[in-house]
């Protein structure tokens, strides 16, 4: 695997690649874990070279968020992305990718309203920026990214559909499942912040989503099944919760009552750590 810290070095190993193959792009922040490797291998069926971003994107958090504290652990990653076979990692540091003077931003409306675009203010606007900059530096003919972050996804390809960008296209940018653990919490970096208390009741946010669902799915009634579900979660121990909300899985737009592309989304804080989760209501 070819390690990357510049422009230059970017360009010459992208080119190198290519000759030889379609290229598959993840981005990542770090601290990878089993989702981020279940990525690298869905990659490596659709392009004959793997490559992955390491970068914690400044412009994606807020002034109280983690910035600081999230986990960087370059060697440990490398490790992880050259077992999987992984052909290049580009890895800059946030002066190659923000240099002095840097003064553009992408916002990107409607599917960025409510959930977390509520709750973190500019944290799309990074998201889009830092992605956009991904695709044109790295020009991949597809990226993948982790359905747990589905309103992130759908920012990225309303972004890619907009500006209509080639490398890669919205068709090409692919969606993988959300990888859980055995107690059905989905896999992210932050579960590394929670205690072994805070982690064994982190569990009742898959299970009180999954009993969720099955109660819209019964046709009973949104906003009171809602309701019950962050009760349920308040009185596993949770501090707050976020939202708890019926969306509509392409527009993001909110659901009053069940339809065939409902989705279920959460977002609830415990021992001082955001767990986000959605899930396909059926």
């Amino acid at each position: 695997m070819q390690t990357v810290t510049t422009l230059p070095q970017l360009r010459q190993a992208v080119d190198e690649l290519r000759k030889s193959g379609r290229i598959a792009l993840v981005p990542t922040m770090g601290a990878l874990h089993e989702g981020h490797l279940t990525l690298m291998r869905e990659a490596a069926k659709v392009g004959q070279h793997v490559a992955a971003s390491i970068f914690v994107n400044p412009r994606q958090f807020g002034p109280n968020e983690d910035l600081d504290a999230y986990p960087r652990q370059l060697a440990e990653d490398s490790a992880k992305l050259e077992a999987e076979g992984v052909s290049l990692l580009w890895a800059p540091d946030a002066e190659v990718m923000y240099p002095p003077g840097y003064a553009t931003n992408i916002s990107v409306s409607g599917v960025s309203t409510g959930l977390c675009g509520g709750n973190r203010p500019g944290h799309f606007d990074g998201v889009a920026t830092v992605v956009c900059k991904l695709f044109n530096q790295v020009r991949p003919d597809f990226a993948l990214f982790g359905e747990k972050d589905w309103q992130q996804l759908a920012v990225i390809r309303r972004m890619a559909r907009d500006l209509d960008l080639v490398l890669p296209s919205v068709d090409r940018i692919h969606g993988v499942p959300t990888i859980r653990e055995a107690d059905g919490l989905a896999m992210s970096s932050r579960n590394a912040y929670l205690s072994a208390e805070d982690r064994a009741a982190a569990a009742t946010l898959p299970r009180a989503m999954r009993e969720a669902i099955a109660r819209i799915g019964a046709s009973q009634e949104v906003h009171a099944t809602l309701a019950m579900l962050e009760d349920e979660l308040l009185g596993a121990g949770f501090a707050s919760v976020d939202y708890a909300e019926l969306r509509d899985a392409d527009s993001i737009k909110v659901l009053e009552a069940n339809n065939s592309n409902a989705r279920l989304f959460v977002a609830a804080r415990i021992g001082g750590t955001r767990l986000i989760d959605n899930m396909e209501v059926i």
